[in-house]
């Protein structure tokens, strides 16, 4: 037999009376607020010139199967844009779009930068606006990583970049879209939790026979994380070579203003647009000696070194969705590197089938004009 449980005698808690004189407070229904009791008006107090916040994500991945010279290149940029997040690899199928838009959803990210290898060989890159798109697929040429290059430029670690295009962006409407999209991926947020306050760098982006060629250089006399849009526009209105670039003449300077869709939320210029002709080609010294180096604020003597990584980037099509969708544009002057394997694989062979001609025609000539019979050929056999 069990013990007997002792009986505990419960006390009863009374509610707390409510002060008569407090008000009540306000009950929620599907209808929304009841008894919602008055705001007083207050003064309008304005937006800040920087209310707008920059939330800009950007996943970095690649597919399965590639070669360690474009997962170099990949991983260069993840050290370059402090705002993007990396995932394991991809499977490159047919529902590699539907796979990637979940990861951006779980990244909370907005963007994505997808590498995409092919027979070990060709590297395709998306750039993607994720969920709803666009979307822009390019072949990647001309790949030369950091490792490669052991260049002398380098800057500080997630550092915001300046980001500079030439004037023929402008021209036509697909330039344009992927010059805003380009602002919106490779522009770091202001005051990102994984950035720094500073403008050391500058990402260039020119357009030459068609395809975007992309360098990255150092500012090498100061860090301008200090200088305001006025001191910039001030160097280019008396026709300085502004940021140390020669041959450049400047079209406009985006900044001073918050806008939803660009980097210059804040206090400096963004992005630059510019003329130029061979860019960078020329601009380059650092100075080595401590008599050699410049006093801070010299925008006209400022000198760029370039830090890598460079590649390429052959538009292919532009796509209304996120990785697919209507296409928006199709370059026509496209040719697939596999055409090309094949047109050298057909010059290669056309060399075999000329050898292989020559000597059935040699063989023939011998047939139709044999040698006189030689009358001291047996001489010797005796």
């Amino acid at each position: 037999m069990g013990k007997k449980r002792k009986h505990v005698e419960t006390q009863v808690i009374e509610p707390a009376k409510k002060d008569e004189g407090a008000p009540e407070r306000p009950k929620r229904t599907l209808l929304g607020w009841k008894d919602k009791p008055e705001v007083k008006e207050t003064e309008f107090i304005p937006p800040q010139q920087g209310g707008f916040r920059n939330k800009e994500k950007v996943l970095v991945t690649c597919s399965r199967r590639i070669n360690f010279r474009y997962r170099h290149l990949m991983l260069n940029l993840v050290s370059l844009l402090p705002h993007c997040k990396k995932d394991s690899k991809v499977e490159s199928t047919s529902t590699k779009g539907a796979t990637l838009n979940e990861l951006v959803e779980l990244k909370n990210g907005s963007s994505s930068l997808f590498f995409e290898c092919r027979k070990h060989k060709d590297l395709y890159l998306w750039m993607v606006k994720c969920p709803s798109g666009p979307s822009v697929k390019f072949l990647v040429n001309a790949v030369h990583t950091m490792e490669e290059l052991k260049l002398t430029g380098n800057h500080l670690k997630g550092s915001r970049p300046l980001l500079t295009f030439s004037a023929n962006f402008d021209k036509d409407a697909h330039w344009k879209l992927l010059k805003e999209m380009i602002i919106q991926i490779f522009g770091t947020p202001k005051d990102h939790r994984k950035s720094k306050p500073f403008y050391d760098h500058v990402f260039v982006f020119s357009i030459v026979d068609d395809h975007i060629w992309f360098r990255i250089t150092r500012m090498a006399t100061f860090i301008i994380g200090h200088l305001d849009a006025g001191q910039i526009l001030s160097s280019v209105v008396h026709d300085t070579p502004a940021l140390g670039m020669k041959g450049i003449h400047y079209l406009n300077i985006r900044g001073w203003f918050s806008h939803p869709n660009s980097t210059t939320d804040g206090f400096i210029v963004a992005v630059i647009e510019y003329y130029t002709s061979g860019a960078l080609a020329d601009s380059i010294s650092v100075p080595h000696n401590e008599t050699d180096k410049i006093a801070r604020g010299g925008l006209d003597k400022m000198t760029l070194v370039e830090v890598g990584p460079r590649f390429c980037l052959n538009p292919i099509k532009i796509f209304g969705g996120s990785f697919g969708g209507p296409t928006l544009y199709e370059n026509p002057f496209f040719v697939s590197p596999n055409q090309i394997r094949a047109l050298e694989k057909k010059q290669k062979a056309g060399k075999f089938a000329k050898k292989v001609k020559a000597k059935t025609r040699r063989k023939m000539h011998e047939l139709s004009n044999p040698l006189e019979p030689d009358e001291f050929a047996d001489m010797w056999k005796e």
